[in-house]
């Protein structure tokens, strides 16, 4: 039975590395140093968020219709798994001023609930 290949160690937390290759049809095998891809580092719970948001074509309104959650939890899922892959989110004054006002405007459009609003005023 094949497992789908670990990207950080159960115990440690740290990047495992793969270093045999199996191929069942020809029984060849291979050892060396192979570099996991960077979707490998991903826990199941992102992966699983990833897959919802393709399949919606990044259409935020649509992942919070699929997976029942808010905005702000859609975001934050995203900033995760971002994150995971490296992206780190650095916002200049002038994009937080920019992401402040479009909650706001969100918020006066009845888009979005107050509680909502304040959570992603927080982030």
């Amino acid at each position: 039975m094949a497992v789908e290949v670990l990207g950080k160690c159960p115990v440690c937390g740290g990047k495992t590395e793969v270093v045999k290759i199996y191929c069942p049809l020809c029984e060849t095998s291979m050892e060396g140093h192979f570099k996991l891809c960077k979707f490998c580092a991903l826990t199941d719970e992102q992966k699983a968020f990833i897959d919802v948001f393709i399949k919606c074509r990044g259409n935020i309104k649509e992942v919070e219709k699929e997976l029942g959650v808010s905005y702000p939890t859609v975001k934050n899922k995203l900033e995760d798994a971002a994150a995971a892959l490296g992206y780190k989110e650095d916002l200049s004054q002038a994009d937080k001023a920019e992401k402040r006002k479009s909650v706001l405007d969100r918020l006066n459009s009845g888009e979005i609930s107050v509680e909502e609003a304040l959570e992603m005023l927080k982030e």
